[in-house]
Formats: structure tokens, C-alpha cells, sequence
């Protein structure tokens, strides 16, 4: 088995690409601690055990791994790379029955139901491939009063350059095809 590994725009993250699906349509899953992994992704749990791993993002055909501050890609990659693989070889699910992520409790007046419809077919379109790209994924959470609230996982959660996707890049976008669109912020989960 052969594993590709991509740098992303975040320093502190990493793209494994195992050559196969992880979560395949099944949706992404962000894990920020050992024990939000416990029970609930077998690939997680081991991919934390090799220690120095600060969060763990399953997308379609790729994990994502973010360490620690003061750790070292040179020592931690090949531990990582070695969870990853000896997971996919084991035979063990990536994640336990039910556990993907689906849709969350999306906070917008029902009367907007068709703006929020052409947000979010615009963000599964334009943005979310190439957020894919680079590690991570890009989640709505909500729209009031013109505000588009996102959550930003995997590579992205914590880029310093993330912040500046949102503004430069989502919000112009999305205002300029969706005009009732003032602002886009990040939200935490």
C-alpha cells in the first residue's frame, strides 16, 4: 500500500492520501481530541496514538492530520503514515456505524429557505472541492441577516490563511451571486 502525503497552507497540517476512500460520500468527520475519537473512528483513535496529534479530519479520499506546536513533520509523519496504513490494512471500519457527519441544526429563518438553498448548492460546488484540495472542508452552519456563519475543519481549522478564504474568497463570491449575502463569518463548530 502506497501513501501520498501533500503539504497544506496550514503548516501545522498534513494530507494523507491512502490511495482509496476513507469516508467516501459518507461525509467528513473532525476530531479534535483522543477521546472525541474514542468509540467512534478506529482510524482516529490509532492515528492518535502515535502521539504529538492535535486533531484527526476523515474526508472523501483523504485524512488529514494536525500536530501538536512543538512537534517535528520529519519524526511524526512516517508514525503517522504507519497508523494509516496498518488501520487500512487491519480490515477495521473508519468510523463506527452512524458516525459520519450529516447535516447539523442549520440556524436560518425557514422564510430564507431558498437563499440558504443556493448558498449551500454554491459552497457543495465552487468551494468545498477546493477546500478538499487542500485538506479540509467547509461547513454551513447558518444565515441571519444577511451573515453566512461557516465552519472551517480539517487543514483549514486554524490556517492562518483561512480567515482571509472566508472574506476574500466565499464572501465575494457568494455576495456576488446571492445579493441578499452582506457577510460571511467563521464560527466555532
Amino acid at each position: 500500500m502506497f501513501i501520498e502525503t501533500e503539504a497544506t497552507p496550514n503548516p501545522a497540517t498534513l494530507k494523507f492520501l491512502p490511495g482509496r476512500d476513507v469516508l467516501g460520500s459518507r461525509g467528513t468527520a473532525d476530531f479534535t481530541s483522543a477521546a472525541e475519537a474514542a468509540g467512534r473512528s478506529p482510524l482516529a483513535e490509532r492515528i492518535f496514538q502515535v502521539g504529538d496529534v492535535a486533531r484527526v479530519f476523515l474526508g472523501a479520499d483523504f485524512v488529514t492530520v494536525t500536530k501538536v506546536h512543538d512537534a517535528d513533520w520529519t519524526l511524526l509523519r512516517p508514525r503517522v503514515l504507519g497508523a494509516v496504513m496498518e488501520h487500512f490494512l487491519s480490515g477495521m471500519p473508519v468510523l463506527e456505524a452512524g458516525e459520519a457527519e450529516g447535516e447539523h441544526g442549520d440556524d436560518y429563518d425557514p422564510a430564507d429557505q431558498e437563499i440558504v438553498a443556493q448558498i449551500k448548492e454554491l459552497l457543495d460546488t465552487r468551494v468545498r472541492p477546493a477546500v478538499a484540495g487542500d485538506g479540509g472542508d467547509i461547513v454551513f452552519r447558518g444565515f441571519r441577516d444577511g451573515i453566512v456563519r461557516l465552519h472551517m475543519q480539517g487543514a483549514c481549522s486554524g490556517c492562518p490563511s483561512s480567515r482571509a478564504t472566508l472574506k476574500h474568497g466565499v464572501e465575494n463570491m457568494l455576495r456576488h451571486y446571492v445579493p441578499e449575502v452582506v457577510a460571511v463569518e467563521q464560527v466555532e463548530a
